[in-house]
């Protein structure tokens, strides 16, 4: 399955750490975060790759080089950050017609992949994606999904306060082939994938909720967390 990964944010929340390096390649336990995301994806028959690039994106496409996955890697620089739909708007083409993943590239995440897979692969009828998620203890600061029995989307509220629950999205979701055709021809102009894309398929969005550790990284005090873990 081909994997698009977004990674050319700002990091605004990190400085002064991103001051001199882009989000991605920051450290947890001493490696890259986008290092430990290909190795885990790689793992479970996840790739190629393809990644954006703008913030110190010299910095990224040199770490790509000599990390040994270059071969598995296209990377892909935007003069302009075009927003998380945008990006994928712009790179449909490269899931050559067949189901493929996006990812956000700044959570620290130990889901298990292949489960997340195999639950796209028996997701309801109707539905057009599979979106990860997972329990959050600060759900104002996330976008929060509201669920019916079989775990389909009924509801999504993005960063608002009091939200009716604590299930996260983790922006991780596995787009269908009828999704990417559909995005196609009726988002050509969108910009933002959470709020842009997925307020249009509530009821349409099957969920896979990971149990093991998962923290967006986007934070000072998350990515202190996260090398704590």
């Amino acid at each position: 399955m081909r994997a698009i990964l977004l990674a050319a944010g700002l990091g605004t929340r990190l400085r002064p750490l991103t001051n001199k390096v882009p989000k991605c390649l920051l450290l947890i336990k001493e490696k890259p975060l986008l290092e430990i995301l290909l190795k885990q994806l790689i793992e479970s028959d996840i790739g190629p790759f393809l990644i954006n690039t703008y913030y110190f994106s010299k910095q990224v496409e040199e770490f790509i080089e000599t990390s040994g996955f270059s071969d598995q890697v296209e990377l892909v620089h935007e003069s302009k950050l075009l927003g998380t739909a945008g990006t994928l708007i712009a790179n449909l083409d490269f899931y050559q017609d067949e189901d493929g993943l996006l990812m956000h590239a700044d959570n620290y995440c130990l889901a298990d992949f292949d489960a997340f897979v195999e639950a796209h692969n028996r997701r309801p009828s109707g539905c057009l994606m599979t979106m990860m998620t997972f329990s959050t203890s600060v759900p104002c600061l996330c976008g929060i999904v509201e669920l019916d029995k079989k775990g389909v989307v009924i509801g999504f509220h993005e960063k608002v306060d009091n939200p009716p629950g604590n299930i996260a999205n983790g922006t991780i979701y596995i787009l269908s082939k009828e999704l990417i055709d559909i995005l196609k021809t009726d988002f050509t102009n969108s910009k933002d994938f959470s709020k842009e894309v997925i307020p249009t398929m509530i009821g349409k969005i099957f969920t896979y909720e990971t149990k093991n550790f998962f923290i967006d990284i986007g934070t000072t005090d998350n990515l202190r967390k996260a090398n704590q873990y």
